[in-house]
């Protein structure tokens, strides 16, 4: 499922996250001064190592992204206006912003959870005639697991 954020106050940020992609497009004069920036970037969710989280004071808040082979600004919120993976937003946005924050965590998280892959009764038993044909099992042996598999 496709969701779509949308940050107006601070520039223009169109934030569109799917199941593997994070994509921000950037619009307006500002954008375009700050980061000379057009077109939308697309981050893969399962390469983004960090996310840096400012909230909205007297200046605008930021949500960064960061991954392997960007270079995150260490600045604060003057140095992420120039950053081309970072959205600003303003208080009246905070909630969106942390929800979009929460969407992409929990994706990077579920994304990073090991695969468990099923085993089936067939693929058991071709392993068991192996290890009975090099002699590791006998026949009895080979035929109780058979039965154990098919729940015979």
């Amino acid at each position: 499922m496709t969701q779509i954020f949308e940050f107006k106050s601070n520039g223009k940020f169109t934030v569109t996250v799917d199941e593997n992609n994070v994509k921000i497009k950037s619009k307006g004069m500002l954008n375009y001064i700050n980061k000379g920036s057009r077109g939308e970037k697309s981050i893969p969710i399962k390469s983004i190592t960090a996310i840096q989280f400012k909230d909205p004071s007297l200046t605008a808040g930021f949500i960064q992204f960061a991954y392997s082979g960007s270079s995150e600004s260490k600045g604060g919120v003057f140095d992420a206006v120039k950053d081309e993976n970072t959205v600003l937003f303003a208080k009246k946005e905070l909630k969106q912003a942390k929800e979009l924050v929460d969407l992409i965590e929990s994706k990077r998280h579920a994304s990073s959870a090991p695969q468990t892959t099923a085993v089936s009764s067939a693929d058991e038993i071709l392993k068991m005639k192996e290890l009975l044909d090099a002699g590791v099992l006998t026949q009895d042996e080979f035929d109780a697991k058979k039965k154990q598999l098919l729940g015979i």
